[in-house]
């Protein structure tokens, strides 16, 4: 019987993985520490999963101004850097192969993150959602316009933590581009209407994520570099799709070719856009034939649908999310067609070990 090829090793640029197996990136809050430090405990997570052929952390904040979520470590100080060290120290050791995600929320936040200062976003644009606080969650305010001066001052932050990243030994990043954050909201019409540089037409509102990826590129090589997308959010944190969305992504994806990457990770709709006009609703077979390089895809697959998309070529590699925070030990699960334990969505966010370290291996 022939190997399943969820479970072949996979190139990834100079990487060998284990599997096509990854996990994605999915915040869980357990740096309540007054430095938003990771710690053993979060060393200890990653540890448990990593059998994945690629981790990808949760988002890390680049900077204080990035911050829309208590208790997620960060990575823009010498501390955090640090204990992110504690993380890659302990997953190397276990062989595994770990991505930090760089995250920036944009309007996604609230003053009482900022010491009462409003977020900063594309365009002064309430997406009349909600940021978690520690007061749990509250409603979004207007945002402020971000300035060139603040853009400058941002791209500048990515490229700190991207630096800190490398100091901290993670072995690439991901840029978060996806779900309603700061780099996709310069994308969206609905969430971007500046008049100058960066908005306005497709190249203009792409501009933000070539100028961060240029900076990044100075400080790790491109190939240890990948980005995550979603072409068809609709609905989510103000986020609508327009007739130029596609499109935007489409001149992106091609553009990012000739960047010689890491990865692009796409994923699938969140929710139901059969009905929204311009939207895509198979995005990894849609994209698949505009990249040349190696894509994951994301949202809702299990064993048999992970499989089926890598046979049809659609995608190479396959990231698993809510599998693997209640089954730390997912590859061999799903090697041996074991049961799968089932996550807590009431302890995703809280801190402590429930919830978090505490889901049981097969064996144990």
């Amino acid at each position: 019987m022939s190997k399943e090829i969820l479970f072949e090793p996979y190139n990834l640029a100079d990487l060998k993985l284990n599997n096509r197996l990854v996990m994605a990136p999915m915040t869980r809050g357990r740096s309540n520490n007054d430095g938003n430090v990771a710690t053993e405990l979060t060393a200890a997570y990653y540890v448990q999963r990593a059998s994945a052929g690629l981790q990808i952390t949760e988002g890390t904040f680049v900077s204080k101004k990035a911050v829309g979520f208590v208790n997620v470590p960060a990575i823009y100080s010498e501390d955090q850097t640090k204990g992110w060290k504690l993380v890659t120290d302990a997953v190397h050791k276990e062989g595994g192969i770990i991505f930090a995600q760089l995250w920036h929320v944009g309007r996604m936040s609230h003053p009482d993150l900022h010491e009462g200062e409003l977020p900063h976003a594309p365009s002064a644009i309430n997406p009349h959602a909600q940021a978690y606080t520690h007061s749990g969650f509250v409603d979004t305010v207007t945002p402020k316009e971000m300035s060139k001066a603040d853009i400058e001052q941002t791209i500048a932050d990515f490229k700190n933590a991207a630096a800190n990243a490398v100091k901290a030994g993670f072995d690439g990043i991901e840029l978060h581009a996806a779900n309603g954050y700061l780099i996709h909201q310069f994308f969206v019409g609905n969430a971007n209407t500046r008049t100058d540089e960066y908005g306005g037409s497709i190249e203009n509102r792409a501009r933000m994520l070539f100028e961060v990826l240029d900076a990044i590129a100075e400080v790790i090589p491109k190939n240890r570099i990948g980005i995550r997308f979603n072409p068809s959010t609709h609905g989510l944190f103000g986020m609508n799709i327009d007739e130029q969305t596609i499109p935007i992504y489409e001149y992106m994806v091609e553009k990012l070719n000739a960047y010689g990457l890491a990865y692009l990770h796409f994923m699938e709709p969140f929710n139901d856009v059969s009905e929204v006009p311009f939207a895509v609703t198979e995005v990894a077979k849609h994209f698949r034939p505009l990249y040349n390089g190696t894509l994951i895809i994301n949202n809702g697959f299990d064993k048999e649908t992970g499989n089926a998309i890598l046979e049809n070529g659609y995608a190479d590699l396959v990231a698993y999310g809510k599998l693997f925070i209640a089954n730390p030990d997912l590859v061999a699960r799903f090697e041996q067609n074991a049961p799968l334990s089932k996550a807590d969505p009431a302890t995703f966010y809280t801190t402590g070990t429930v919830g978090y370290t505490d889901y049981p291996f097969m064996n144990k």
